[in-house]
Order: C-alpha cells, then sequence, then structure tokens
C-alpha cells in the first residue's frame, strides 16, 4: 500500500509544477493538457496506458478532441502518492 504525500511534499510539487490544480477535497491534483489535434492527444494517453500499466495505478480522465484532462490521486492512500507524482511528472515530459 502506498503511503499518502505529507503536506510539504504535496506542496513542493504543486510549486515546482504550478499548472497542476490542488483538489483538496479529493486530496487529488488536476491539469488539462491541450494538443495540436485529437491524434497527439491520443498518442499521449496511449503513452500514459502503457506506463499506468507498468505502475499498476490508472489516471482518471476525460478526452474531447484536443484535450485530455487529468486528474490523480491513488485510492488505497486516501489521497495522493509517490505514484501521482511520478506519472505527472511523466505527463509533463512527454506533452
Amino acid at each position: 500500500m502506498e503511503n499518502k504525500l505529507s503536506e510539504e511534499q504535496r506542496n513542493d510539487f504543486l510549486s515546482q509544477y504550478p499548472d497542476w490544480e490542488h483538489d483538496a477535497a479529493r486530496d487529488a491534483i488536476k491539469k488539462t493538457f491541450k494538443f495540436k489535434n485529437f491524434s497527439e492527444a491520443f498518442a499521449f494517453m496511449t503513452r500514459i496506458a502503457m506506463l499506468a500499466e507498468k505502475m499498476i495505478h490508472h489516471p482518471e480522465w476525460f478526452n474531447v478532441y484536443n484535450r485530455v484532462e487529468v486528474t490523480l490521486t491513488t485510492h488505497d492512500a486516501g489521497g495522493l502518492s509517490e505514484k501521482d507524482v511520478k506519472m505527472a511528472k511523466y505527463m509533463e515530459k512527454i506533452a
């Protein structure tokens, strides 16, 4: 089972990645990624899906055309965990 991030760890991530929003009610992080077209958005989702399967950690997301809305939280931990941070950083790297 993953451990929930401390408030300090969460705030450290948010200060480094200010485009991510904290959803305090769920202790989740959210971001909307925008791409040139549907193909780029879908390719992004495919790459994330491959990582998600390896990590056994799946994002909540919604896609319309060139937009991918992502929410990350770890249900087993009751909020944000290192898995969410790792996935968010990977998303930033490939977006």
